[in-house]
């Protein structure tokens, strides 16, 4: 599988592309004296060059990271040139802020063309089409009447060309053998049927628990002031915040890839969407003391240890065994106890890595293929 990221980070990433109202700080990339009113906001913008691919890629993936006090938010668009030269139209992948005070959160359903279909949190080539470069397009927004800005602080995506595979590439054990990183760990299922306004509830709260996890394991989070609004006699308060913050009203649910990094550099970590090849991959981070969440589909069948089917789930690999099997805090559990577990190396690594799966028909159906939060100071 072909994988490259690229982004866009602080002063010198921002000083390239086109723009207007827009500022350049040591933070990143500011509302200055705004290019016009839309919205009932100020608004500036700024686009990134074309950046080239040097493989045709059948996905891209977008991710930032920004910060938006109260009165701001922004949006973000990508642009695609296709292998036969021409160029998409802009596809809307977000409009964004962490707070809800101001808009609702969401990615935008029903972009589909001859190119590509906006899949809530994937642009995805369709046909035979295949996309050779990419431009990517923020807009800031503040409320009118208010000094504030939005701050983005860095804007990229990660291009891969999917193959058709129904199995894992299978890699030997490696560095990262006999290491465990001390995550904590949160279940989801402790939340069934509370706060069902955020996605149903904490059956659906696999990515903001994994993503909750990583951010408490590096020393960050909310604080008690923002933890206000839920009763403090209410178990792991931190993992519904991390819903409530990453809720796509579109999609209807916590899981937006790209809504769970940005939530993680809301607390000052650098966050990414990104895929990685194998679990060798994965190792060289855990080497490094970061965790890994991965995404993946399976039948309970086909993950020894675990006892869920799921269509598509966040988990936080940890550690490995010293024979290198996988060791994750998988928040499908009733209990903290129940958090731990240990996978088979193979089995994991091809229900992570594949690109398609045997659905309950028998046809196949479309998985995530080695995507991964990368999450770090």
């Amino acid at each position: 599988m072909d994988i490259e990221y690229h982004e866009w980070r602080g002063e010198p990433g921002f000083r390239h592309g086109e723009s207007s109202g827009t500022e350049v700080t040591g933070d990143g990339l500011r509302i200055g004296s705004a290019a016009g009113v839309q919205d009932s906001g100020e608004y500036a913008w700024w686009t990134s060059p074309e950046h080239g691919l040097p493989f045709d890629a059948t996905e891209l993936v977008v991710s930032w990271n920004a910060t938006t006090p109260p009165g701001t938010w922004l949006t973000v668009e990508l642009e695609a040139r296709t292998d036969s030269g021409r160029h998409t139209p802009w596809y809307s992948i977000a409009r964004w802020a962490h707070g809800e005070t101001d808009i609702h959160r969401t990615s935008v359903e029903g972009q589909r063309d001859e190119f590509a279909r906006v899949d809530v949190d994937r642009v995805v080539a369709v046909g035979d089409t295949r996309l050779r470069g990419y431009r990517l397009r923020v807009t800031l927004f503040r409320a009118e009447g208010t000094g504030a800005t939005p701050t983005l602080a860095a804007v990229g995506a990660v291009a891969s060309t999917v193959e058709e595979r129904l199995a894992g590439p299978g890699s030997a054990p490696g560095p990262a053998r006999g290491i465990e990183l001390p995550v904590p760990r949160y279940p989801q299922r402790i939340h069934r049927g509370r706060f069902v306004e955020y996605g149903g509830g904490g059956d659906g709260w696999c990515s903001p628990a994994s993503t909750e996890m990583v951010l408490e394991y590096w020393g960050v989070g909310p604080s008690e002031q923002e933890l206000s609004w839920v009763p403090r006699d209410y178990p792991d308060r931190t993992v519904v915040h991390a819903a409530r913050h990453t809720f796509d009203q579109a999609y209807g649910g916590t899981g937006n890839w790209a809504f769970n990094v940005a939530y993680a550099a809301h607390y000052g970590m650098r966050a990414r969407v990104t895929r990685l090849r194998s679990l060798v991959d994965v190792e060289e981070h855990i080497v490094r003391g970061v965790p890994v969440i991965t995404s993946q589909a399976f039948t309970k069948d086909e993950l020894d240890g675990a006892d869920y089917d799921t269509a598509g789930h966040l988990l936080v690999v940890i550690g490995f065994t010293e024979d290198g099997d996988v060791i994750v805090n998988d928040p499908a559990a009733d209990d903290t106890a129940g958090v731990r577990r240990v996978y088979p190396r193979d089995q994991f690594e091809t229900v992570w890595q594949r690109s398609k799966r045997r659905g309950p028909d028998g046809d196949l159906v479309d998985t995530s293929a080695g995507v991964v939060y990368l999450i770090e100071p």
